[in-house]
């Protein structure tokens, strides 16, 4: 089939490529001139395991096309992707202006029946309001289209995986016509299990909220219950093997630290509260997820502020950052906690010396003051003379990192870990003084 895919971003790109993998025809469309021209060179924006080779691989095969052109992409394409960014405005409502603004290209361009699916991620009546836009703005009102709902599920760091292999593709839609051309665009998605679920466009586009919002919850739940295993004396590590190993429960997203960030939930968490406030309704609950996980990302300031009370304070202290990025196998900084933890200290006039494996450039480049910081090529580089390390991210490289050279060279032996990827006795018996999310004082 021919698609066209409106935006390069992580939804727009990850998709584009999957269906040209799928042996699909595709264009991928945006207004940045420079982007498509490196996208045509193989030099992709974003980190996605894999998405590179993806991309180059297909665009060699003639499969993936790059343009800026809407009026080459609506008529070389039989469907018609949506997948610009929906931002958040100052009341944190979605911000619908790129939405709204790729609807009327389309309109302005369109010459005969497309089907206009609206991927990215925007509140209960979006769909409604596209096709407003399109009424107004096709001037042969003769041409025929249909809008439909396709929400993305795609997690950072495994969005090619989740695109391919996906647990369930969500379409709303009432009409038959759509439902079957949606199924012959996913059926190489789905050979092995039907995942595609049809329903009508107004929940179709609560779903992807809705899934967010859960997951979400689930984190800000188990840092409170760190909270309560802290005062307590009970370990969060243990008590997640308790409630996981319920069937009715699992273990995903039941991991204690430092909160979460990245351009989903935090985005998505505060939309969906605008919008039910539209409604007249409060989101008591959700207010609470997002109160508790704003605490959560200065959690380790307060800590290690705890730590150096009887030393002279934070003021002048070296702390090493280990991660910066929101999770690991992405660059993407936006909302992460690493910048929240930063602020804090800058403010108490720490001096920090940052390292990410693949986002150090980015948050140099997003850090409007760097006085008393110094980026780092290593995490051995970054703990060199640091009276404390702080991991703030779970890359894969720090898991059996030779902490001996390292707690060498620190000035201090303080260790704070914001995602418990180490334990507390083992830390100890090498010289650090250690300090995790929700664990008692003494490790089991």
């Amino acid at each position: 089939m021919r698609i066209l895919i409106i935006g390069t971003g992580y939804v727009g790109l990850v998709s584009g490529a999957c269906f040209a993998e799928m042996g699909h025809h595709v264009i991928c469309l945006d207004i940045d001139e420079t982007k498509i021209e490196n996208l045509k060179k193989g030099i992709i924006p974003i980190y996605e395991p894999g998405l590179t080779e993806m991309v180059q691989r297909n665009h060699k095969a003639k499969r993936l096309d790059f343009t800026t052109d809407y009026t080459f992409g609506v008529n070389e394409s039989e469907i018609c992707f949506i997948c610009v960014p929906t931002p958040s405005s100052e009341d944190g409502s979605c911000n619908l202006s790129y939405v709204k603004s790729a609807a009327k290209k389309i309109a302005q361009n369109i010459k005969e029946y497309k089907i206009i699916v609206n991927k990215s991620t925007a509140p209960v009546g979006t769909v409604e309001e596209i096709k407003k836009i399109l009424d107004e703005n096709i001037s042969d009102k003769e041409i025929e289209y249909s809008v439909v709902s396709n929400p993305e599920f795609l997690k950072e760091g495994s969005a090619i995986n989740d695109c391919m292999k996906p647990d369930r593709i969500i379409v709303g839609t009432e009409s038959e016509r759509v439902k079957e051309t949606m199924r012959k665009l996913y059926q190489g998605f789905t050979l092995n299990h039907d995942r595609l679920l049809f329903m009508d466009i107004r929940s179709s586009e609560m779903s992807k909220y809705a899934a967010n919002a859960m997951l979400a919850t689930r984190i800000s739940f188990m840092n409170e219950m760190a909270h309560i295993c802290t005062l307590a004396g009970a370990d969060i590590n243990n008590v997640r093997k308790g409630i996981g190993s319920d069937k009715k429960i699992g273990y995903s997203f039941l991991y204690a630290g430092v909160g979460y960030g990245g351009s989903c939930f935090p985005k998505d968490i505060r939309a969906l509260s605008a919008l039910a406030k539209s409604y007249g309704y409060t989101t008591e609950l959700l207010d609470a997820v997002e109160s508790i996980n704003n605490k959560q990302k200065v959690l380790l300031a307060e800590k290690i502020s705890s730590y150096f009370s009887e030393d002279g304070g934070v003021q002048g202290k070296t702390i090493a950052f280990w991660g910066l990025s929101f999770k690991p196998d992405t660059d993407d900084i936006r909302d992460a906690p690493a910048l929240a933890l930063i602020k804090e200290l800058q403010k108490k006039g720490a001096h920090l010396r940052l390292y990410d494996p693949i986002s150090t450039e980015i948050t140099k480049n997003a850090i409007e003051d760097t006085k008393n910081i110094t980026f780092c090529s290593n995490e051995e580089e970054a703990a060199d003379k640091a009276d404390a390390v702080a991991l703030i991210t779970e890359w894969k490289q720090f898991r059996l990192l030779d902490l001996d050279p390292i707690k060498k060279n620190m000035k201090g032996k303080g260790f704070f870990d914001g995602r418990n990827q180490y334990r507390k006795k083992e830390m100890e018996e090498k010289g650090f003084t250690y300090f995790g999310i929700g664990i008692p004082d003494i490790d089991g």
